[in-house]
């Protein structure tokens, strides 16, 4: 995975993955791949799916003419609320976006180190071994 800064304070994980590389051949089959990743989650709760690319595009929205489709899944891991400020960083989101050549998988680092290395770990057993 890679690191980066998205508007120089967002810190954002990429994966990036050849259509070869994986068994999902669609962005709606890599949703369903991490809802069950979610579902099976002793503590991680699934809330909805929402399609960014239909979203933009039915409001007259500008799109990237690289990108095919684009889809967030939103979850929350939750396990405590230590404070009011903790609703400000969830739920969680992971972004799937669809090129010609690729899915890129890219989420905002989590606050919770246990929390981002699920996800890492559910963005990178999407590759084939």
């Amino acid at each position: 995975m890679k690191q980066s800064t998205f508007k120089e304070k967002y810190p954002i994980w990429t994966l990036e993955l050849n259509k070869t590389e994986i068994h999902q051949k669609s962005v709606p089959e890599i949703l369903t791949y991490f809802k069950e990743k979610i579902e099976a989650h002793p503590i991680a709760a699934y809330i909805a799916t929402f399609d960014h690319y239909r979203h933009t595009k039915n409001h007259g929205g500008t799109i990237n003419p690289e990108i095919l489709d684009m889809q967030n899944i939103i979850f929350c891991f939750g396990p405590e609320i230590p404070g009011t400020k903790v609703a400000a960083v969830r739920p969680r989101s992971i972004g799937v976006c669809e090129t010609k050549e690729h899915f890129i998988i890219e989420f905002m680092e989590a606050p919770a180190q246990s929390a981002h290395e699920t996800m890492e770990q559910w963005a990178k057993s999407l590759k084939i071994a």
